[in-house]
């Protein structure tokens, strides 16, 4: 009897077709005993194949008991904040397919198949989950707001091709997972993700998911102001790393106008009765332009530096192999 499958491989057999993908659930999470529970049981369900790993950073409450209870392999990174848990778990665990998703319930299940589905399909890097809500506890205004301004941002800086920067529910290729450099420490880490993918030019996409709010007596380790401002200097940051001609070519150009604006109405003073009154002045506009120039040649060299970086990341993202393996069911 023929195949019939609609995601099966013509001309092959069962035996000849590519394995079916390994899946690791990656679930970093700090004080959520109440929450982590009903997030490994979720994902036990909506992807019944995959192995659940919780990193349990440092809590203080029986978190690493109840995700144990719950079917989940626990391991433990003892450096505080997301990034190190995410650079851990990326360096430890071994897989095709990678879900990263917040220990705090907040995120839909259920749409993992579909994530994983369209990063097998379309053959992508990077999925994320777009958080859609309608409930203001579960995703309040000022973090609402904030996520716009940055993402935005970036979407300006390095390409117009994401819609949620700062979600914590992304599906990953096993290539960028291995090729990630995961330099970040706190939340900055999403900002890093996107980042890298847009910078490299790697092929992402992005799935609509519900968002909901925390279970009851579960707290947010999000601290909106500053938080916001870390994520805003690890912009800036990159900007400086990834995009250096711009980033210096603008400080060149505020550098040359002040220095224009002190020093042509000495000029001016110059040419027209031969003496120099203001050499305080004088002196000062010279120095801003020359650290102008200064400023836009140190932009030039790092843009030499950069494409080296680049080409040395995108070197180390194609020594990994491409997947290859049969698309999922659809679910």
């Amino acid at each position: 009897m023929p195949d019939t499958h609609p995601h099966a491989l013509p001309g092959l057999s069962p035996e000849q077709r590519p394995p079916a993908p390994r899946i690791a659930v990656l679930v970093p999470c700090y004080n959520e005993e109440v929450a982590i529970p009903r997030v490994v049981r979720a994902f036990r369900a909506a992807l019944p194949g995959a192995t659940i790993y919780v990193y349990d950073n440092n809590s203080r409450d029986r978190t690493v008991e109840v995700a144990r209870a719950a079917g989940a392999v626990v391991r433990t990174e003892m450096l505080q904040g997301k990034g190190h848990v995410v650079r851990r778990m990326f360096a430890d665990i071994e897989a095709d397919i990678y879900v990263l998703v917040d220990g705090d319930d907040t995120y839909e299940a259920a749409a993992a198949p579909r994530m994983v589905a369209k990063l097998i399909e379309d053959r992508l890097d990077m999925v994320t989950g777009i958080r859609i809500s309608s409930i203001e506890e579960a995703y309040r205004p000022g973090h609402r707001l904030g996520n716009l301004m940055l993402t935005g941002m970036v979407r300006s800086i390095f390409g117009n091709r994401i819609t949620d920067m700062l979600s914590g529910y992304r599906v990953f290729s096993r290539r960028f997972v291995k090729s990630f450099p995961a330099l970040a420490a706190g939340f900055e880490t999403e900002t890093e993700f996107t980042v890298h993918a847009l910078e490299l030019m790697l092929p992402v996409g992005e799935v609509r998911t519900a968002y909901k709010e925390r279970p009851a007596g579960s707290a947010s380790k999000l601290r909106t102001f500053s938080d916001g401002w870390r994520i805003l200097r690890a912009i800036v940051a990159l900007v400086k790393r990834e995009k250096p001609l711009p980033f210096f070519s603008w400080i060149s150009a505020g550098l040359l106008l002040l220095g224009l604006g002190l020093g042509l109405p000495v000029v001016w003073t110059f040419l027209e009765t031969g003496l120099v009154p203001r050499l305080p002045t004088a002196v000062l506009a010279m120095g801003l332009v020359l650290l102008s120039f200064l400023s836009f040649t140190c932009g030039l060299i790092l843009d030499t530096v950069t494409r080296g970086r680049m080409e040395a990341k995108r070197t180390a993202y194609l020594a990994i192999p491409a997947p290859a393996f049969e698309a999922l069911p659809p679910g």
